[in-house]
């Protein structure tokens, strides 16, 4: 169970059971892993992406990004990666899907980035 001490007291003492409680856990990890798979398909179908990172020595305000792989896994509430560009790598955690049809999302990009970055196949979803 992924919850702390401290949420399973608060949980219980509001009538959650402890079966109620795993089954929320389960819940919880169910989600993070299908949004994980679908980061990385999101990434593993698109030979080519665009982010709103600030990049000093882009001259576009959504630089384009070549995709060599994305790899993310997860450990209950936990989701962490490797996001791997053509000529470099960062590593990823806390990604979500913002829209349903998987064209724009968003990771926290570790050092050197250390931000929030929206991803899309295309510029204009970024706009």
């Amino acid at each position: 169970m992924h919850f702390d001490q401290r949420t399973q007291q608060a949980l219980r003492a509001v009538g959650l059971e402890t079966d109620d409680l795993q089954t929320a856990s389960d819940a919880v990890a169910e989600a993070v892993a299908d949004d994980a798979a679908t980061l990385e398909s999101f990434f593993n179908e698109h030979e080519t992406v665009y982010s709103d990172m600030d990049m000093a020595h882009s001259a576009s305000d959504y630089p384009e990004h070549s995709v060599d792989y994305a790899d993310i896994t997860t450990h209950a509430a936990e989701m962490r990666g490797w996001l791997r560009f053509d000529t470099w790598g960062v590593y990823v955690e806390g990604g979500r899907i913002l829209d349903a049809e998987n064209d724009d999302v968003e990771l926290t990009l570790g050092p050197t980035i250390n931000d929030r970055v929206r991803f899309a196949a295309d510029r204009e979803t970024l706009r």
